[in-house]
């Protein structure tokens, strides 16, 4: 029997993805700049943890807000569709047709779908929704699903490069190990983070740690510059 395989929980992979890339990449990038300026592990680990704590916050504050606006986005318009069904039902009609006509559906079948589709108000909206707008039931929950999936993610992800700094005694030792940590966590996550999306696995894996290490360096010879 052929079985289909969908990526499902697509907005929960996309939450983690745009918690942890930040997460690996910004405290990283800060801790890079602060290694080439100061010389206490104290001060770069207290920077860091105040940093991660700040991105949490702002992270998941954005995806609780995104969140939010998309659910008021989908209420907004499904009130509308409901008034248009009601006060001009001929015209979200033809609007039916039009829709079928681009799918190659002669004029006596979308006559027959509307006239079908028209004896339930809500069925009719719901297929408007999807097929006039492109427009999903979002989520009750989605709001605050994706302030605690990205702000955890985040948090998980600074941690991994700073975590570095608290094993060792100078701030270039802690770079050079969080380098190598960082790295490796980059790549693993580009990596899966390819895989599930269903991209090309070693390229997204290496385009995702590129990105990282050009971010920590330009922190890192700025900071130089400056210092």
């Amino acid at each position: 029997m052929h079985k289909e395989q969908h990526l499902k929980s697509s907005e929960f992979i996309s939450d983690i993805v745009i918690g942890m890339s930040d997460g690996l990449t910004v405290p990283f990038a800060l801790a890079a700049g602060l290694s080439a300026a100061v010389t206490s592990n104290t001060i770069v680990i207290t920077a860091g943890v105040a940093e991660i704590i700040a991105g949490c916050i702002a992270m998941g504050l954005g995806g609780y807000l995104a969140g939010k606006t998309e659910q008021d986005h989908y209420e907004s318009e499904l009130r509308r569709e409901y008034e248009e069904v009601e006060k001009v039902p001929e015209k979200e009609m033809e609007e039916v047709k039009e829709i079928f006509a681009a799918y190659g559906v002669d004029d006596a079948g979308q006559e027959l779908i509307v006239q079908q589709l028209a004896k339930n108000k809500d069925h009719w909206v719901d297929f408007m929704m999807k097929f006039e707008l492109g427009l999903e039931k979002p989520d009750v929950n989605r709001a605050r699903n994706s302030a605690i999936t990205i702000g955890l993610a985040y948090c998980v992800g600074g941690f991994l490069p700073l975590s570095a700094y608290f094993f060792t005694n100078h701030p270039h030792d802690g770079l050079a190990v969080s380098a190598v940590i960082t790295t490796f966590c980059l790549f693993i996550f580009g990596y899966f983070k390819s895989k599930v999306t269903g991209q090309p696995a070693l390229t997204g894996a290496l385009k995702v740690t590129a990105i990282g290490l050009l971010a920590a360096g330009a922190a890192f010879l700025i900071a130089r510059l400056i210092s």
